[in-house]
This record gives structure tokens, sequence and C-alpha cells, in this order.
């Protein structure tokens, strides 16, 4: 477990005023605003060499690709929820109540245990909102496990600021610090095993890249990203092909170089798919006893994926079968919120 006398120094940050100019600009062409003066984009900027237009600060945006996150991608959902929250206007109970010249700390603190995921995207959020110079102390990493009342990340900035990106920074941070909690008790469940939880593409539109993020931050693994980057051949595209070795075949001579996985009821259809050269098979509906076989079956030759039927307390049985994988689309479809909030308290004179 991360506590903060895990991490004898607090990460302290001066960020940059990055104001990304026009939302609406920025929302519909994507990446920086008009009124942008980061170097991201730039021939000279540090990111110009890994091909990323972002109005992030350079540093922020190196932290998220390092995640396996596009910036830009970050950028253009911090946009949406932003102008989900403004509406194109501003926050009226922030400016009525709150002097302008306001500073204070926002100290973003988790309300119960569990595994947190998206500090950096909060920062993201924080950052397209301020309109002056703030400073960000990170106590923590994504992917650790926290405690309740335990600080996560501290902004200082404007008041004003801080209020008025509070519910879209938390929407997000909130749900993935969920999914990453989540997937940590099924890691920890099948730890030890050689099995590993993976995710779906259940996923919440728009915000797929997220939460397969998050679950990566809680000890999971990704299925494919999209429909192009792999091949699943399912019961209805054996309907259409008249049968699973010829579906799997059609799949291979159109796409060679794609990876393919076909998923099996029967241990019959395992053998059939096997036979036509398959190298992951998915067992859907199958018992643990009947994974058992299916392992015994293939010995070595495909890899192999449990789905349906699992259950965090089932989760070890299917694993000790020795299959490769478990997927459980309720990682990102079904998981709730990790409760987060922000504390707000003066500056430190």
């Amino acid at each position: 477990m991360s506590t903060p006398e895990d991490i004898p120094h607090a990460e302290r940050v001066d960020v940059p005023l990055i104001q990304i100019g026009a939302a609406a600009s920025a929302a519909a062409t994507g990446g920086c605003g008009d009124g942008c003066g980061c170097s991201g984009g730039g021939e000279d900027g540090e990111l110009a060499g890994l091909g990323l237009e972002c109005g992030l600060d350079d540093a922020l945006a190196r932290l998220l690709v390092e995640g396996g996150l596009d910036p830009v991608v970050v950028e253009d959902i911090a946009h949406v929820a932003l102008q989900e929250d403004l509406a194109g206007d501003v926050d009226v109970t922030t400016v009525a109540t709150v002097p302008e010249e306001a500073v204070a700390t926002g100290d973003f603190t988790a309300r119960e245990s569990g595994t947190v995921a998206g500090l950096h995207i909060a920062e993201a959020v924080v950052s397209l909102v301020c309109t002056e110079d703030f400073e960000v102390e990170r106590h923590v990493r994504d992917g650790d496990r926290v405690e309740a009342g335990q600080k996560l990340l501290s902004v200082t900035a404007r008041t004003r600021d801080l209020l008025t990106a509070e519910r879209s920074a938390l929407n997000l941070l909130c749900r993935l610090s969920g999914i990453a909690t989540a997937t940590r008790a099924w890691a920890d469940a099948l730890d030890g095993t050689g099995a590993k939880v993976r995710d779906t593409r259940k996923t919440t539109p728009g915000l797929r890249a997220l939460e397969k993020y998050a679950v990566r931050c809680g000890g999971g693994v990704n299925h494919r990203m999209s429909l192009s980057d792999a091949a699943l051949v399912k019961d209805n595209h054996v309907v259409a092909a008249g049968g699973i070795a010829e579906a799997f075949k059609a799949v291979r001579d159109r796409f060679p170089d794609v990876p393919i996985e076909v998923e099996a009821d029967t241990l019959g259809q395992v053998r059939e798919v096997l036979e036509a050269g398959a190298d992951l098979i998915l067992l859907d509906n199958f018992t643990p006893a009947e994974t058992a076989r299916a392992v015994a079956l293939v010995a070595g030759r495909a890899a192999l994926e449990s789905s349906g039927r699992l259950s965090l307390a089932n989760a070890r049985a299917y694993a000790e079968t020795g299959v490769d994988y478990l997927a459980v689309g309720a990682l990102t479809h079904s998981s709730p919120i990790l409760d987060i909030g922000l504390d707000l308290r003066e500056v430190d004179a």
C-alpha cells in the first residue's frame, strides 16, 4: 500500500499558464485552440518528435504518453466535460460568491480506500480552466492503493478556477479510480495463478482509452481497443460464414496479419478451431470443470480466455484451470465510482 510516507518528497510542480483560447474552436478542431501558447505542437516543441499537437503543458503531456494515453484525446475529453458543465457561459455561483483575486489550495482527497487512476487527467481538466499560473503537488501515483482521508493531488490556483473545474475533474477521476479499484480486486484474486483479468469493449462511448487505461492501473490487461486492431469471431459471425472453421478461415484469408480470437461454446468447437489454426480461443460460458478439459485438450497450442459465468467468488477456480485470461466486461460497464472529493484550504502564508 502506498502512503505519503512511502513518497518521501511529494512532487511539487509549477505549471505555466496554458489557457487554450476559445473552447468552441478547440473542441471543433481537436488539440490546441487558436489562443494556445504552448510549444507542444510546434516544430521546436518538446513533443514535436512524438507527432503530438496539444495545448497541455509539455511535462504533463509526456506523463500521459508514458501511461499509454494520447494527450490530444485527453485534452479533447477535458474540453467536452468542461463545456458540458459551463454550457458556453460562466459558473454563476462561483463568480457571485468568490472574490476574483482569491487564491486557495484544493486537495483531491480519497473518501474511501481503493486504487487511484486518472490523476494526470484531472490535472489536465484543471489546467484548461486556470487563468493564472498554478502549482500542483502530487502525493500518489496512478495505480497506488490509497486509504480514506489520504491526499492524492493538491492544486494551488485561483479559487474560482478550482471550483469551476472541480466537478468535471472529479467525474473523470472518480470514474477511472472506480474501474481501477474493481480491476485490482480481480487481479488480487488471480495473483499467483498466471491468469490475467482482461477488459472488453463494453466501455462508455468516448471514454474507452481512459477506461482501458484505468484497467491497466488496476493490474489488468487490455483486450482489443477497436474492431480493427484484432478480430473476434463470435456466434453471429459463425452463422454468417456457415461454420466456425469457415469464419476463422475467412478472417485469416482477408486479414492475414491481424490477431484472431474465436469464441467457442463447446469442446467440439474448441477442437475444430484449434485444428483450423486459431491461436486464441474464447471459452464462452464454460464451467470450471469444462474449462479444465479445454485446457487439457489445447495443451498449450493456443491461448485460452474464459468469458461468462465469472465472478470474484469463482475467479480463482477458473484461473487455476490454466486459462490465460478472464474476460470481465463489468470492469468498465458496471464498476462503481471511487468516492473522491476536493477540499479547499487557504494558501499557507
